[in-house]
Order: structure tokens, then C-alpha cells, then sequence
């Protein structure tokens, strides 16, 4: 899910809080002439893995104020030459408190496409960060958005294929609902695919969903690209989708994005394990 997309909370439920004394980014300007950055932190989303029994297989991060605010109220100030620093700052926020939670798995992280390949906040950078902090690079994945198409695709290509060098995965995020579908899997060539949430809603009731999805998984597995579908919501979803060999799976269905935590408390992974069982 990109990091743009503002979390939904259910009726009468509120995300939660920030725990006090936790590390928060504040307010910074940001380039001569842009408007200061509005303070921020970030949330964390589980996504199961159905064929180890619902045990993590990574957290997603997600961009949020510090107050709890939705990702829109803090991205709607950002903007022109400060995009890709900020987009670059919530990366290395999101690395940040994953190595300070001992995150046991793969952190996902987003990228715009337009931060792809820059040459001071792209990929790289993420990479040089986790190295400093002493987060495994092999462990994050870059989710690049499909909502818009990659600027300097020589480059873009070129500093993933350096990422992969270095162990890091790549994710195409939202497909199904943005820009240039296929002809991305054809130059991005990515280690994962997230089936945007518009594909997923009622699949259990929808042949033709789950026909396009058949075939988007058969696709994928012949071309030994990993599928995570989001969005899931309900257990008819999941089963529906069990159904069609996809194994790797986020959505309020498992568990709700928890600001500066991991949301999965002790015990919670034994009833997970069961209810998917």
C-alpha cells in the first residue's frame, strides 16, 4: 500500500497513539525556499505469510503525524523540490524504529517513483542508512508506487539492480490501479507484486476477480515473481484467495496499522495462526 494511502479505522475505533517518550521526527525545513516539514513518525502494518502458519513475513511502514494524523494531512504540505528529501526522511524513520523494535522480519518501505534513481534520495540512500543504523540491508523491501511512471528509467533501473547486489528486495506496489501495468513488469522485473485492494474487495463473490487474479498469480509464478495481495478484509477474502495459491496477504483482516509498534502482541500470532488455520 502506498504510503500515501490514509488508514480507514472501523467504526467507533481509533488508531493508536503514539507511546510517550517515543522517538518522533520534528518539524524541519527542509530545502532554501520550501515550506518547513510538518512533524511526523510512523506506522507499522503486518503481512502473514499463510504457508508458515501466519507468521510475519514483513511489516509494511507508514507514514503518519505524530498526533495520529492520516497520511494525507502530512504528505498535503509536501511538495516541488522537497518531495524526495521528505520521501527519503520517512525512510529512514521507518528503518529507524525498526531496528530500535528488533523488527524480526522484512520492512517494507515506500518509494515514489520519481524518488527512484535520484541522485541524493533514492534507493541507495535507504541502503546507506539501514547500513549505518545496523539494519540488515537484506531485509527491506522498496515498494515503488504504479500511480506514476519512473522519470530517468536508465538510471531507475540501474540503482535497483545495485539494491539487489546488496540483498534488498523489490516490490511494485498498487497494481492494478496506477500506470503502465505490465510494461513495468517487463522493465522493473520486481521480486513482488501487491495486488492493489481494488482487485481484492468481494472476490469471494466475484468470478471474474478471481479469474483476473488466477491469472495474474500464474503469471507471476512462471516469471518466479512473489504476489502479496492487500486489502484483505474479511476471512471469505482470505479464503478465496488461499484458494488461488497466494500465501502472502495484509489487511485489517490480520491486523491494523499500529503507530511506532509492531501490532502483534504477545500470544496474538497462536490465534492468528488459528483463526487462518
Amino acid at each position: 500500500m502506498s504510503r500515501t494511502a490514509t488508514a480507514r479505522p472501523a467504526p467507533g475505533r481509533q488508531m493508536p497513539m503514539p507511546p510517550a517518550g517515543a522517538a518522533r521526527e520534528a518539524a524541519e525545513p527542509g530545502p532554501p525556499g520550501a515550506a518547513a516539514r510538518p512533524p511526523f513518525t510512523m506506522a507499522f502494518q503486518l503481512i502473514v505469510d499463510l504457508a508458515s502458519g501466519a507468521a510475519p513475513y514483513a511489516y509494511e511502514a507508514l507514514v503518519r503525524g505524530t498526533n495520529g494524523e492520516g497520511a494525507a494531512h502530512v504528505l498535503s504540505g509536501i511538495g516541488g523540490a522537497d518531495a524526495a528529501a521528505f520521501d527519503a526522511a520517512c525512510r529512514r524513520r521507518a528503518v529507524e524504529l525498526a531496528q530500535r523494535l528488533g523488527l524480526p522480519c522484512h520492512l517494507s518501505v515506500n518509494i515514489s517513483a520519481e524518488a527512484v534513481g535520484h541522485p541524493a534520495h533514492g534507493l541507495l540512500s535507504t541502503l546507506e542508512a539501514a547500513r549505518g543504523l545496523g539494519f540488515p540491508e537484506r531485509r527491506l523491501i522498496f515498494e515503488i508506487s504504479e500511480h506514476r511512471a519512473l522519470g530517468d528509467l536508465r538510471r531507475a533501473k540501474a540503482e535497483i539492480a545495485a539494491c539487489r547486489r546488496r540483498g534488498a528486495l523489490i516490490a511494485y506496489d498498487d497494481f492494478g490501479a496506477g500506470y503502465n501495468c505490465i510494461a513495468a513488469l517487463l522493465e522493473i522485473r520486481p521480486d513482488i507484486l501487491k495486488l492493489d485492494m481494488s482487485l481484492i474487495r468481494g472476490i469471494d463473490a466475484d468470478v471474474r476477480r478471481r479469474a483476473i487474479m488466477s491469472a495474474i498469480h500464474d503469471v507471476c509464478r512462471r516469471l518466479r515473481i512473489a504476489v502479496i495481495a492487500e486489502g484483505i478484509e474479511t476471512r471469505q477474502e482470505m479464503d478465496a484467495l488461499r484458494d488461488l495459491g497466494i500465501k502472502l496477504m495484509q489487511g485489517y483482516y490480520f491486523a491494523r496499522p499500529a503507530i511506532e509498534h509492531l501490532p502483534v502482541p504477545p500470544g496474538h500470532m497462536a490465534s492468528l495462526a488459528a483463526a487462518v488455520a
